[in-house]
């Protein structure tokens, strides 16, 4: 990865990643799980073209519901606490919105070398 993709990718999934932490401070269970699908599909999309890539809003999406499976599969107890904490007042705004942006993030640089990798 050259420093200039670097750079673009850090914006990327930083950028998507607080986005993702504001929906994930709604204190509605399941409602994060959506707002982390939406990022992801967006984001994949825009990591493709740092690779001089594309693809379709369908294909974003399944590579998206992968990485996050993946991510759920690697941390399942951050991905419960995620969830559980917005039952409890006050917690899950500060909680919730934390774990996801972590977990974006995680999803995301793999998303983006799983790209580096494929359009080498």
């Amino acid at each position: 990865m050259t420093e200039e993709q670097m750079n673009m990718c850090h914006g990327i999934i930083h950028g998507h990643a607080v986005a993702c932490g504001a929906g994930n401070a709604i204190p509605v269970p399941g409602l994060g799980v959506a707002a982390d699908l939406v990022a992801m599909t967006t984001m994949t999309m825009a990591l493709a073209g740092v690779f001089g890539g594309s693809v379709t809003e369908s294909v974003a999406e399944g590579i998206a519901i992968a990485a996050i499976k993946r991510t759920t599969l690697k941390q399942p107890m951050k991905v419960m606490a995620k969830e559980l904490s917005k039952l409890v007042p006050g917690l899950g705004q500060i909680v919730a919105p934390a774990i996801s942006i972590a977990m974006i993030e995680a999803a995301g640089w793999s998303v983006a070398h799983q790209f580096e990798r494929e359009c080498a």
